[in-house]
């Protein structure tokens, strides 16, 4: 019981982190997609005017953003849920069912896929973005707050900080469904094992049962007119 507490408790934390994780996703990438008019700074690039020292941005699909915001939205969704359903069992005492573990393990390890997914496409298309900004100037944060591109129209006062936000929480939120993932796993195999000395334990009742029986049947098995004619 000790153990499953343990579990427990683990598990509601995990999801209470990967809900602020998630907020820290959907945030910061709205805010830049706003501030941006639309467009995503993922894998996009372009080239610098020598008239004007604008930036002739070559935008990426918005999809790669979209990506990520639809993945944290699933996150914060699925810890939202989760947080409700392991609070109220802890509440009552129980416990989760074999079945709805092994769904959560299923889960959690799809979310750690989509995670390391998101992450990975940040990570990438920020460099992407950075080394064409580097080109101009020294550093991609010195770009903060510069007009680098005014036919778009766009804001750049908080995209290294939203996006470097953002990228830090992608792969916190995977090291946390990994976990996450972990701790269902440990659940899983914790019904397996009470299960096989559940039949382990049937087996061997059946086993003294059947030796608790078997001398009685042999002090009988000679019949009873034989045993009175001797």
């Amino acid at each position: 019981m000790a153990i499953t507490n343990v579990l427990l408790l683990s598990q509601i934390t995990g999801y209470v982190i990967g809900l602020i994780l998630s907020l820290c996703i959907i945030v910061p990438m709205s805010m830049h997609q706003d501030e941006f008019n639309g467009h995503c700074l993922l894998f996009s690039g372009g080239e610098w005017a020598e008239v004007d020292g604008m930036l002739k941005v070559l935008w990426a699909s918005t999809g790669y953003c979209h990506y990520v915001l639809v993945v944290g939205v699933l996150m914060f969704i699925v810890c939202c849920v989760q947080i409700y359903r392991l609070s109220m069992l802890r509440y009552k005492g129980e416990d989760s069912s074999f079945l709805s573990a092994f769904i959560e393990a299923v889960g959690c390890t799809l979310l750690c896929g989509l995670a390391v997914s998101a992450a990975v496409l940040v990570t990438l298309g920020f460099m992407s973005w950075c080394e064409k900004i580097t080109e101009r100037f020294p550093s991609c944060e010195d770009a903060a707050g510069q007009e680098i591109d005014t036919v778009d129209k766009i804001s750049t006062n908080g995209f290294f900080i939203e996006i470097g936000t953002v990228q830090f929480a992608v792969w916190a939120s995977f090291a946390t469904w990994v976990g996450l993932a972990v701790f269902s796993t440990l659940k899983v195999c914790r019904y397996h094992q009470l299960e096989n000395i559940q039949v382990s334990m049937y087996r061997e009742r059946q086993r003294l049962m059947n030796e608790s029986n078997s001398p009685a049947q042999e002090g009988w098995s000679t019949p009873p007119v034989a045993r009175a004619a001797q």
